[in-house]
C-alpha cells in the first residue's frame, strides 16, 4: 500500500523538489479538522481587522540541497479565522511580494465542507493579496490603529524569507507599540525571529508553544516528511535570544503570554481559534 512508503515523493514540477512521503501523510493529516463550530455570545463591531501575512513562497531548501514543497498550512491558517470571523473579525492578507499565497495543498480538509466553505470564500484575498511593504506603510500612516491583531500561521513555507523579513520586522515592533495582539502556531513563531535587532529581542522572557525541533531533526526525517534537514532551527533560534518554550511534543497545547498567543502544531489550531476569538472580544476596544 502508498500509505506505507516512507520516502519522499517527488513534485514533477521542479527539479530536486520533493513532497512528503504517503506513510507521513497518511500520520500527519486527516480528511477532516476537530472543528466542532464557533459561535460567541456576541461579536465585535468596530473597524479593526486581523492582518494575516502569509507566506508566498512555495520551495524551502533544505540542508542537503533538495527542496521541500510547501507553503502555509491550511488548517493552521484557516481554522483561527474561522473563530476570528466568527467573533466578527474580518481579514486583510499580505505576503512579503504581493503574489499569492502558497498552500501545502496535500494538508487540505477536502472532507470538512465548513472549513473548505470558509476556504472558499476567503481563497479571493489569498489569491491577491496586499504586499506587505504596502500595507506596512498604511497601517504606520493611520489615524487610528487598524488592526486589533497580527496572524503568523505556520508550514514550513513560513521558513523562508518572513524570519528575516525587514517589514515583518516593523510590523512586530509596530504591534509591540501599540499593544496589537499576534497569533501564531506550529513553525509560525520563526517569523518573531525578525523582531531581533540592534536594540534586542522583544520577546525575551515569553512563554510560547512552537512546534518540537526533536521532530524536525528526528520523526519528520525517518518518516519521509521532509526531504531533508532544515538549515535552521525554530526553536533553537527562539531559546538563544531568551524565549522559554513550554512543549517538547504536539498536544495541541495553547498558551498566552501577555498579548502573545502561541499554539504547538496543526493539532492546536482550533483552539488557538477560540483562544484568539475569546481573547480579542474581552481585550480589543
Amino acid at each position: 500500500m502508498t500509505e506505507s512508503i516512507k520516502t519522499p515523493m517527488p513534485d514533477t514540477a521542479e527539479w530536486n523538489a520533493f513532497f512528503p512521503s504517503p506513510y507521513s501523510l497518511s500520520v500527519y493529516t486527516a480528511a477532516k479538522t476537530d472543528f466542532d463550530g464557533a459561535k460567541y455570545d456576541s461579536r465585535y463591531g468596530g473597524k479593526k481587522k486581523v492582518l494575516v501575512i502569509l507566506s508566498d513562497e512555495r520551495y524551502l531548501a533544505m540542508e542537503n540541497g533538495k527542496l521541500f514543497s510547501t507553503g502555509n498550512h491550511p488548517v493552521e491558517t484557516l481554522l483561527p479565522m474561522m473563530h476570528l470571523a466568527a467573533a466578527g473579525f474580518s481579514f486583510d492578507i499580505a505576503t512579503l511580494s504581493g503574489r499569492r499565497a502558497k498552500f501545502e495543498q496535500w494538508a487540505m480538509p477536502l472532507g470538512d465542507d465548513a472549513v473548505m466553505a470558509f476556504y472558499e470564500e476567503v481563497l479571493p484575498q489569498m489569491e491577491e493579496p496586499q504586499k506587505l511593504e504596502e500595507t506596512l506603510k498604511a497601517m504606520t500612516e493611520a489615524a487610528d490603529v487598524p488592526y486589533a491583531a497580527v496572524f503568523i500561521p505556520g508550514g514550513h513555507g513560513v521558513l523562508n524569507a518572513i524570519p528575516e523579513s525587514r517589514e515583518v520586522h516593523d510590523v512586530l515592533h509596530w504591534a509591540f507599540a501599540n499593544e496589537v495582539f499576534i497569533i501564531s502556531l506550529c513553525h509560525g513563531p520563526a517569523s518573531l525571529l525578525a523582531a531581533n535587532d540592534a536594540k534586542g529581542f522583544p520577546f525575551v522572557g515569553y512563554e510560547l508553544c512552537v512546534f518540537p525541533d526533536s521532530l524536525d531533526e528526528g520523526a519528520n526525517i525517518a518518516i519521509g516528511y521532509m526531504p531533508g534537514r532544515l538549515k535552521k532551527l525554530v526553536g533553537k533560534n527562539l531559546a538563544a535570544l531568551g524565549v522559554k518554550i513550554l512543549n517538547s511534543d504536539i498536544t495541541g497545547k495553547v498558551h498566552r503570554d501577555r498579548t502573545l498567543l502561541t499554539g504547538d502544531s496543526p493539532l492546536a489550531s482550533n483552539a488557538l481559534g477560540k483562544l484568539a476569538a475569546e481573547t480579542l472580544l474581552a481585550e480589543v476596544k
